[in-house]
């Protein structure tokens, strides 16, 4: 009997020893992030030889795959280099609410992960991709709660001033007679020179705060292309921004490249991609 009891002891042991194991696995596991997601349009060029790490999260939709949004992260700043995502058939839906449900990213391991919690010194946790932006389903609504698609915004400009600017991009998403795909690429500066300070995380991770806020937008309708910018100052306006505000922010996507340092846009065609990211029309836009 006690020979039983010894072998079932052994087995219990071994059992949490799989759970522990497993458990921390999540923690440690490499992310192996769908490659097939560096060729959509709305996907920027990484960085080479950098600390970074391309990351995507995607949810089912009729038994396919539809990407959420993806990001380049900067595994030394704690913060994306840009965020990523289109408004289409599939993803310009509203059928489900904001889930609040902060939390740490999966797809990293946990010595990247910054703590849910607010930022000591700035305090408000703005979203790159918006909550509202990806409201087609549950599952998608609760991944924009994700901290690598945070960024430490005051919350002056959060809550009043950059909200028009989402919400322009968002009208225009899921708005089927003016795309019929717009792709979007948002983000914050986060290296020297391009921002205002920084913020620890309430796991005491020291986080850059951006000095401008940018977004880059390409839209398809009837097979053709056209692209705008926006570049934006990230400071305490004291007031909601205006139409005049976004028409004043609005830049070509060359002039976004030249301050960003990113390539928007690259899968394109050469020859698209240069003629639309030397211009934009305002009519067209909506300006």
């Amino acid at each position: 009997m006690k020979r039983v009891l010894l072998i079932l002891s052994s087995i219990i042991i071994l059992a949490a020893s799989c759970s522990k194991d497993n458990e921390d696995d999540i923690n440690i596991r490499p992310y192996t992030p769908n490659t097939k997601y560096l060729s959509r349009l709305e996907v920027p060029k990484m960085l080479s030889g950098s600390k970074t790490r391309f990351i995507q999260h995607s949810t089912r939709i009729n038994n396919d795959s539809v990407m959420t949004y993806c990001l380049e992260y900067d595994l030394e700043h704690y913060h994306s280099r840009w965020v990523a995502f289109r408004f289409d058939g599939l993803t310009r839906g509203v059928s489900a609410g904001r889930s609040d449900a902060w939390a740490d990213d999966p797809a990293l391991s946990d010595e990247y992960w910054i703590g849910a919690g607010t930022f000591n010194g700035n305090g408000v946790r703005g979203h790159i991709c918006a909550s509202y932006d990806r409201r087609y389903s549950v599952e998608a609504d609760r991944q924009t709660f994700y901290m690598t698609n945070m960024t430490p915004m005051s919350y002056d400009f959060n809550g009043s001033y950059w909200s028009k600017f989402e919400s322009y991009v968002q009208n225009l998403g899921r708005t089927t007679n003016f795309a019929d795909t717009l792709y979007i690429v948002k983000g914050g500066t986060i290296y020297d020179g391009e921002t205002k300070g920084t913020v620890r995380s309430s796991k005491g991770k020291i986080i850059p705060i951006p000095k401008h806020y940018f977004i880059a937008l390409l839209r398809l309708k009837a097979g053709k292309y056209s692209a705008l910018g926006f570049w934006v100052e990230h400071k305490e306006y004291g007031r909601s921004a205006t139409s005049a505000d976004v028409r004043e922010a609005a830049v070509t996507i060359d002039y976004l490249e030249q301050q960003t340092g990113i390539d928007f846009f690259h899968n394109l065609p050469d020859n698209i991609e240069t003629t639309v990211e030397r211009d934009y029309s305002s009519t067209e836009w909506k300006l």
